[in-house]
């Protein structure tokens, strides 16, 4: 079991999200508000807070949000959830994981600033099977993998 540490939206694509400490969850569509938010299979996106320190390390001043994730989560290994895996996240929403890692096609802000980003490896994503409000401080469970 793990945490939420940073709820993360954006009103466009291509840009940092910022933490805006609560959001809504909607049944198939992903964070209201959000510019990812969709009828797709990447809805959400999560990244482990150990992934953002892995970059600090690097000697870069990011922060969650900083590389597009809608969640950034403490104490969950996300990457080593397999496809299919459903994540209770607070007290209502769930969702089911529908990749890990994707393809960067432009080169981010961060890849330039540090040769290398976290999000294309070891972010997530879900879909939204049941909405629900969640907040920083909220369980993230593994329901089931």
């Amino acid at each position: 079991m793990g945490y939420v540490v940073a709820v993360c939206t954006s009103p466009k694509k291509g840009m940092r999200k910022k933490n805006i400490g609560t959001g809504r969850l909607i049944e198939e569509h992903g964070f209201e508000g959000d510019a990812h938010a969709g009828p797709w299979h990447r809805q959400v996106s999560l990244l482990a807070l150990e992934s953002v320190q892995k970059m600090r390390d690097a000697g870069l001043d990011v922060n969650p949000g900083d590389f597009a994730e809608n969640i950034t989560t403490v104490g969950v290994d996300l990457v080593a959830l397999p496809i299919g895996t459903r994540v209770k996240i607070g007290a209502e929403a769930l969702g089911e994981v529908t990749q890990i890692g994707k393809e960067c096609h432009t080169r981010c802000a961060i890849y330039h600033q540090a040769g290398d980003c976290v999000m294309p490896k070891e972010g997530i994503f879900i879909k939204v099977l049941k909405g629900g409000a969640v907040k920083v401080g909220d369980e993230v469970r593994v329901e089931q993998s």
